[in-house]
């Protein structure tokens, strides 16, 4: 006796034809067809364990068949295909109730792993959710890296888990998150971000917490926290890393109890919201180095999601520009398009500013160059490096390349807000930006010896062995040559 009935829908007569095979050589019995009518017909007689099915087929989209196959047979498995790899493609399966979604080209292996766990899995009624359909799309890649974070992000918008989100600079961790909010269940509540590393420390309780009236010095009147104003959605905690430890110890508490108590409050208050955090930094180096806890650490990583950087994902570049073109446009620039050899230029760039580089390149594309098509030229004078003097030389030109150095990350920096404003505590931000490579290249060039770098800047000793830990500089001592 067989494992299983497996009826396969997909119009595509070799895919028919292999998965047949596959099924047939792990035990199941297979029975295929090319269109939706005939699925249909075999479901409502009863037939078939599991299904497997692509989402376009010439009579009807499985998407739109989906409902009533769970209508009729609920506890029945059905696994969706396509070649349609986008993540409303990945969102629309869950949300239709579907056990897991593919992408094609999908691996046999993985297929018949999956059949083999649906089939064994208790039966439950799976509960769709009913989002409403968007044309715009949250998320733009088609490559593997994409393709999995994808099916994982659809797993998790039917969730209240934590989420760890992990990635360079750029990747684009605050637009994750926002897919999980505006396509999870708390999407009728509020989304409210806060980025630490934007808010002064001393402050950070009481953006998160809020603050009672006379709590401290200047405090007039009763503020209200992230939280509070979270309360039924998300609250996004960006850069992660850069909570003091105070603020971690309160923030545990919350997790932990599901309340908190406002600064200079006493009476607890219970909260509802689902937290997802992000960071840049490496997390277990700061716990090494006591700057982070670890049991929040395990609190917030129920579930971790790595970003990959462009670099690893140099196949998406071509969508990415076609959607930043878009956007460009909508925004009352130039329409215009790539050439194919500016857009393999652009695949051989390394991307250090990862996503928000490659947007930020295309807009300057699209402001300053009155030609519709953008030629590979145009994309080579904007990788061009320009011969200047050393950074922290004395002579007046140094000094005008490094404020036109600044000038222009800021310039992108501001640029990549669009119309709106970025976060308050801008100047802190970019102040700490800059003392951290200042330090670490004064140690750097001291050795490790902190007394001869705090010299060589020209602070306290004591000021700096603040910054060091404030900063979670590592310091090396190395044994002077």
């Amino acid at each position: 006796m067989g494992k299983g009935n497996i009826l396969i829908a997909d119009d595509d007569a070799a895919i028919r034809t292999v998965l047949n095979q596959a099924l047939a050589r792990a035990g199941y019995a297979p029975r295929a067809t090319g269109n939706a009518a005939t699925l249909w017909r075999w479901v409502s007689q009863g037939d078939g364990d599991l299904i497997i099915t692509d989402v376009v087929m010439p009579d009807e989209s499985a998407f739109d068949l989906i409902p009533r196959i769970k209508k009729l047979r609920p506890d029945l498995p059905i696994v969706v295909m396509s070649a349609q790899n986008t993540f409303m493609t990945a969102v629309t399966a869950a949300e239709r109730g579907a056990y897991e979604y593919l992408p094609k080209p999908f691996d046999l292996n993985e297929l018949i792993s999956v059949v083999s766990r649906a089939l064994a899995e208790p039966r439950k009624k799976v509960q769709p959710i009913s989002a409403e359909s968007s044309d715009g799309m949250p998320l733009i890649g088609r490559c593997p890296a994409m393709q999995d974070i994808y099916r994982i992000l659809a797993r998790l918008t039917q969730t209240d888990l934590t989420v760890m989100i992990t990635g360079e600079s750029g990747t684009g961790k605050e637009l994750v998150a926002r897919a999980l909010h505006e396509y999870g269940k708390r999407r009728n509540g509020p989304f409210v971000a806060i980025n630490m590393a934007a808010i002064p420390r001393e402050l950070i309780e009481s953006e998160l917490f809020g603050h009672e009236k006379g709590a401290f010095t200047g405090a007039q009147t009763r503020h209200v926290g992230r939280f509070e104003q979270a309360e039924g959605g998300t609250l996004f905690l960006d850069e992660i890393g850069d909570m003091p430890m105070e603020a971690q110890t309160r923030l545990l508490r919350v997790l932990q109890e599901g309340e908190y108590t406002t600064v200079g409050g006493r009476t607890p208050i219970r909260t509802n919201v689902r937290i997802i955090a992000a960071t840049n930094r490496d997390l277990q180096q700061q716990i090494d180095q006591g700057l982070f806890r670890e049991d929040l650490y395990y609190r917030l990583n129920v579930v971790p999601l790595r970003l990959p950087p462009l670099r690893e994902r140099l196949e998406d570049i071509p969508d990415l520009v076609r959607h930043f073109l878009a956007i460009a446009e909508k925004e009352g620039l130039p329409s215009k398009s790539f050439e194919t050899g500016a857009i393999e230029r652009l695949k051989r760039h390394n991307w250090p500013g990862n996503v928000r580089e490659l947007e930020n390149l295309v807009r300057r594309l699209s402001a300053i160059y009155t030609q519709d098509i953008v030629t590979v030229d145009m994309v080579e004078s904007e990788f061009a490096p320009t011969t200047r003097p050393t950074p922290f030389s004395d002579t007046p030109e140094a000094t005008a390349d490094l404020s036109e150095a600044v000038e222009r990350y800021l310039g992108d920096y501001f640029m990549s807000f669009g119309q709106e404003l970025p976060p308050a505590g801008l100047y802190t931000r970019i102040l700490r930006k800059v003392e951290s490579p200042l330090i670490t290249a004064a140690l750097a060039a001291t050795r490790g010896n902190q007394i001869r770098a705090a010299d060589l800047l020209g602070v306290n000793r004591n000021t700096l062995r603040k910054k060091i830990r404030d900063l979670g500089i590592k310091v090396i001592r190395n044994p002077v040559a």
